[in-house]
């Protein structure tokens, strides 16, 4: 074996200059004008941060503190059938009870809206307060002889 027979076992390959003309033509890969153009940092991180919010606000209207409540409750649904199941007639019906019969959950520390749906049949007449009350089932609580107190 001969120095001159030797050769290496992979190529010995370089990245294309870039930005100098040659075969890319026009902007060589450089995109458009100015500071992007030129070596180095291409954009200050101020506006990199900015341009990257751009997609996260959309959808909140022009100003998202006032369009995006964060501290809002949210609605939780008790339909008839459970009403059924846990509740004696002439018993009343409110979130603080609905709280003590694990029907429902605390959120944020609070009592939770409350919405009573006409899902499932009922037959004890209830006092309901403090809870709205769906179409379906304010005429169901009615008809078997219930209140609502809103």
């Amino acid at each position: 074996m001969q120095l001159n027979l030797l050769s290496p076992r992979t190529k010995n390959r370089k990245n294309p200059p870039v930005g100098r003309g040659g075969k890319r033509g026009k902007t060589s890969g450089r995109g458009g004008k100015g500071q992007t153009a030129r070596a180095g940092h291409k954009i200050r991180p101020e506006s990199r941060d900015l341009i990257k919010k751009f997609p996260k606000l959309r959808g909140h209207g022009k100003n998202r503190a006032r369009t995006v409540k964060t501290n809002r409750i949210p609605v939780s649904v008790v339909n008839l059938a459970a009403l059924e199941a846990l509740y004696k007639a002439g018993e009343t019906v409110s979130p603080a009870t609905l709280l003590a019969k694990d029907l429902v959950r605390r959120s944020k520390g609070r009592p939770p809206i409350v919405k009573i749906l006409g899902v499932g049949p009922l037959t004890k007449g209830l006092i309901i307060e403090g809870c709205s009350v769906s179409g379906a089932a304010r005429t169901e609580i009615l008809k078997v002889g219930g209140t609502i107190h809103a």
